[in-house]
């Protein structure tokens, strides 16, 4: 039997992948890297959902998904990627199998559909995305996509992405392996080995412009934007963001850089190792969000090249672009200075600068949590949170929820998915994922999410809404409280997915409470208005 933490009430298998972050110097004993659970409700996507996520930005690309119609319709325009020119990869193009295609097989179907898109898009790349379905019934994707590939003299790719066989980090590596195939070794003439010592000589007057690649940014609301300008005015290049706002072509030219800039370092450190041991091109993880880290970044990569010039254009962009922001950082921080919040993603790499970002707006983060963290990640997620901090390793919306109450969050930093646990219980939201509309990457971008902090935190719709309390126990604490407090006399209970029903407060034992609640119940606390008993 595996002992409960406390921390929520769930699944015993669940209980090892939720800690609380205790003394200094402490080890964090937290499960993850581990399969889901069955029957958890997980809140992670499947392999074709990673590899999607990572390749869908390749503005110029055909993205075709060999399955039923549904796994296109839910990956449609996913990353809400931008781009500056051709954008064929806002189309979803799904072979749209039947099931007299998964008796009789569908890989004809799969090669019209090809020959199909090409003759009307004439694209440079064509992604063929397989799914559940097609892992099953066996269709051959890689002879149908070589046949397809020969025809038109295109690279026609297949992605190995059944979603059964895995989580959403191996649809990553699924798509790392696609993007293998698109960069091409430099020609003759062109550096084909990179190595520390020599780069430092790269930078200086009359050898060349510095060259990087910038992995695991995929441009959502025009985010790159606002970061390759700052390297632009230290004098590096930028050969290609992968995947956001990126070409078949760009990504061709990526063996030409000096050095890989990794930010979301879940999704493309497999493709950076690779590139290291292929091409000799060495990486730095990094991070484009918040003051700090941005800070952080410009001066790793000025120290990489080893030039004073670089070292000084980078100094200069960072005064005057902080000093131009910290009036409204200022001001904002004000605001939203000791408030409460919660981080879930899905990868280690942005919750861990979230907690940097929060902490330059005076906010304390009481809960973080990821979908695909590892060991290590969770140690340096440990060693940068304070004692209490919650840590939780895949989490579902139940016990989200639970900790959101007991944790007494302020504002749940996460995705779409999420979105709608914390308006359910009264708790202010920001979208740091695919749906968001503005940039929150560079000294704009950082402006922009403190805005967002502080109108979703400050918005009057929070005085309309009564706090929800999930649990009976809780529901009973926070009474007690209420009625020492404030006097308050009346609990009103409402049944989840059933219409509210309110009950007065007979003064019942905590055990009678208990026994009157068995079931899982939403509490629904009124602290303006009397409710009248339906009873």
């Amino acid at each position: 039997m595996i002992e409960k933490t406390g921390i929520v009430d769930t699944l015993e298998e669940r209980q090892p992948y939720i800690t609380r972050k205790q003394e200094k110097g402490q080890t964090v004993p937290l499960a993850c890297d581990n399969t889901s659970l069955a029957g958890a409700i997980s809140q992670r996507a499947c392999v074709y959902s990673g590899a999607r996520v990572v390749l869908n930005p390749v503005t110029d690309a055909v993205h075709l998904v060999h399955g039923p119609i549904g796994c296109a319709a839910y990956t449609w325009d996913i990353r809400g990627a931008k781009s500056s020119g051709v954008e064929t990869n806002r189309s979803s193009f799904s072979t749209d199998m039947k099931e007299i295609d998964v008796v009789f097989g569908g890989e004809k179907k799969l090669l019209n559909a090809i020959n199909e898109l090409v003759e009307l898009y004439h694209p440079p790349v064509v992604f063929v995305y397989s799914t559940c379905i097609v892992g099953i019934i066996g269709d051959d994707l890689e002879a149908i996509c070589k046949t397809a590939s020969a025809k038109h003299n295109i690279q026609v790719i297949p992605i190995k992405s059944e979603g059964f066989k895995g989580n959403k980090s191996d649809g990553y590596k699924a798509a790392c392996d696609a993007l293998k195939q698109l960069i091409k070794r430099p020609q003759a003439g062109k550096a084909t080995e990179k190595k520390p010592e020599t780069n430092r000589e790269i930078a200086k007057p009359g050898i060349r412009k510095p060259k990087i690649n910038i992995l695991g940014d995929f441009n959502v609301a025009g985010d790159v934007w606002l970061i390759k300008p700052l390297f632009e005015q230290m004098g590096i290049e930028v050969i290609v963001s992968m995947t956001g706002d990126s070409t078949a072509k760009s990504i061709s030219r990526a063996a030409e850089a000096d050095l890989n800039l990794v930010q979301c370092s879940g999704s493309m450190t497999y493709l950076a190792k690779w590139m290291q041991q292929e091409y000799g091109i060495p990486y730095l993880t990094i991070s484009f969000f918040g003051i700090e880290d941005l800070s952080l970044t410009l001066r790793k990569t000025a120290e990489y090249f080893g030039s004073e010039e670089i070292k000084k254009k980078a100094e200069e962009i960072l005064e005057t672009e902080t000093n131009r922001i910290m009036p409204e950082i200022s001001r904002v921080r004000e605001r939203v200075n000791g408030k409460k919040a919660a981080i879930y993603m899905g990868g280690p790499a942005k919750a861990l600068t979230l907690i940097k970002g929060f902490s330059e707006l005076g906010m304390e983060v009481v809960i973080i949590g990821t979908q695909t963290g590892k060991k290590e990640d969770y140690e340096q997620i440990s060693y940068s949170v304070r004692d209490g901090t919650v840590i939780v390793d895949d989490a579902n919306p139940l016990e989200l929820a639970e900790l959101l109450v007991k944790q007494q969050a302020d504002l749940m930093v996460a995705g779409v998915k999420e979105r709608f646990i914390a308006y359910k219980l009264g708790i202010a939201f920001c979208d740091f994922n695919h749906d968001r509309v503005v940039e929150f990457e560079g000294f704009d971008g950082f402006v922009n999410f403190a805005r967002e902090v502080d109108a979703s935190i400050n918005s009057p719709v929070w005085k309309a809404v009564s706090q929800r309390i999930l649990r009976p126990e809780a529901a009973e604490s926070v009474k007690l409280k209420k009625q020492k407090d404030a006097g308050m006399e009346d609990v009103a209970m409402e049944d989840t997915g059933m219409e509210d029903v309110a009950i007065e407060d007979t003064g019942m034992e905590d055990a009678d409470m208990e026994d009157a609640a068995i079931e899982p119940k939403l509490f629904n606390l009124k602290t303006d208005t009397a409710v009248e008993s339906e009873a």
